[in-house]
């Protein structure tokens, strides 16, 4: 039996026996001729048949047997539903007249692996929950198919380069026995006897204790967990965390050029892989940031925004998410720069751990923008356990509770920072999309438990 071949790598084989799987994406059935286009996971290719609609009178036994073939071809062919998985024994030709990749295959033996409903549930204009709910079928799409293949090439960029600067990557736990930030948007569940458990919000306490065992760099992209019942374009109860930590810093600073490196060189890459399918699928052009990203520390940005003409609503003096968007539009009209860090946040509307500066009283931290949307927040954490467990009680939280998390500090931890990015939210921002169901590959939220 002939090898399968991908139909991505069509194109570069001589014409001649070829062997392609996929599932049916169209039927064209002509009086005298049939396409189908077929697509699996790298590509679509246009298959012909010469259609054979009756028998004739021909007497010789091979000839008969031939046509009676041609004839069965034919009506298996007709019969095809969208979504049909086979495999396809044919002659490949190149022909550039051929539109979809100046390449077809005409059929010799056509052999069904598995028949679909010849209805399916979702059409093209089907609203995003019933796409939801047919996720598998959704995922299709070529346009879908590239957005994993995206986020496949930017999460191996982000592993190269942190590999390549001696970072470890870590699995942290994702059942806590206390809350990995706080009691809000937690989610508990009964661990054996009457113990409780709880899934965690962010592997914060984990990358910091990383710092204490002597590690000085690590990374961890995996799952956490948030029970916020928010119904928005860029909320989700699990989502995929990508985060850091660096030792022996000076400042947030630090950890801010650690991330736009990091950033830079990933989105590079997405652009030289698939640069030219983006434009093609999701009418964007990557732009690869320079670096360093603007900085713009938040007081000066709330003013940014007021001279704009939009008031900020909350009274905790952060900004909203359409402030977030009037900061990042003064940014891509000033510097022509898709990212801005925004520094330097009370500590009132911090978490304790965050490190506040000794002149200023603000935190050593920031949040990260882009295309107008908050997709990090990275600071200096407090490494001095006096100052630590002071900034709890400050924060109305008792040291008692953080016992298995204080325990890092008093048995010395360097000066260490880390950020804490959402990939859906990147990867929505980087591909245009509004939201991030479209890009997250099964999406949890407060009502969407399935499939």
């Amino acid at each position: 039996m002939s090898e399968r071949v991908l139909i991505q790598h069509l194109q570069s084989r001589d014409d001649g026996p070829v062997r392609v799987s996929g599932w049916v994406e169209t039927v064209r059935d002509q009086k005298k001729v049939q396409f189908v286009i077929l697509r699996d996971e790298s590509g679509a290719v246009q298959l012909v048949n010469p259609a054979t609609r009756e028998l004739g009178d021909d007497a010789d036994a091979d000839a008969d047997a031939a046509a009676s073939a041609a004839l069965a071809l034919t009506e298996t062919i007709s019969d095809l539903a969208t979504g049909t998985f086979l495999t396809v024994h044919g002659t490949l030709k190149h022909d550039e007249r051929v539109k979809l990749g100046g390449v077809e295959i005409k059929i010799g033996t056509l052999e069904v692996a598995a028949e679909a409903l010849p209805e399916t549930p979702i059409a093209a204009d089907s609203g995003l929950d019933k796409r939801m709910d047919w996720r598998f079928l959704d995922l299709r799409q070529a346009r879908n198919n590239l957005i994993f293949r995206v986020q496949t090439t930017l999460e191996h960029a982000m592993r190269t380069w942190w590999v390549e600067r001696d970072y470890i990557e870590v699995h942290t736990p994702k059942l806590m026995s206390s809350p990995s930030e706080s009691n809000a948007e937690l989610f508990s569940l009964a661990y054996f006897e009457d113990k409780t458990a709880y899934l965690a919000q962010s592997p914060q306490h984990y990358k910091q204790m990383a710092q204490a065992a002597g590690f000085g760099k690590i990374f961890e992209i995996g799952d956490v967990f948030r029970a916020d019942p928010s119904f928005t374009s860029r909320h989700a109860t699990e989502f995929t965390s990508i985060d850091a930590e660096i030792s022996w810093i000076d400042s947030h600073d630090d950890v801010a050029r650690m991330q736009e490196e990091l950033l830079a060189f990933a989105i590079a890459a997405v652009k030289d892989k698939h640069g030219d399918e983006i434009r093609e699928l999701f009418d964007v052009e990557v732009q690869v940031p320079t670096v360093p990203f603007p900085r713009i520390p938040l007081a000066e940005a709330r003013e940014i925004v007021a001279a704009r003409g939009y008031e900020i609503p909350r009274t905790d003096g952060d900004l909203d998410p359409e402030g977030e968007r009037q900061v990042s539009a003064h940014v891509a009209e000033t510097f022509g720069h898709p990212f801005v860090f925004v520094t330097d946040y009370p500590i009132e509307i911090r978490p304790f751990y965050h490190m506040k500066d000794a002149e200023t009283g603000l935190t050593k931290s920031y949040d990260l923008l882009y295309h107008g949307v908050e997709i990090t927040t990275g600071a200096q954490r407090e490494h001095r356990i006096d100052v630590l467990e002071q900034q709890a009680r400050d924060k109305g939280l008792d040291p008692a509770g953080l016992e298995h998390y204080l325990d890092f500090f008093r048995y010395g931890v360097p000066p260490h920072g880390g950020f804490g990015m959402g990939l859906a939210r990147l990867l929505m921002l980087l591909l245009g999309e509004s939201s991030i169901r479209e890009v997250t590959f099964l999406f949890r939220g407060p009502t969407r438990l399935a499939p």
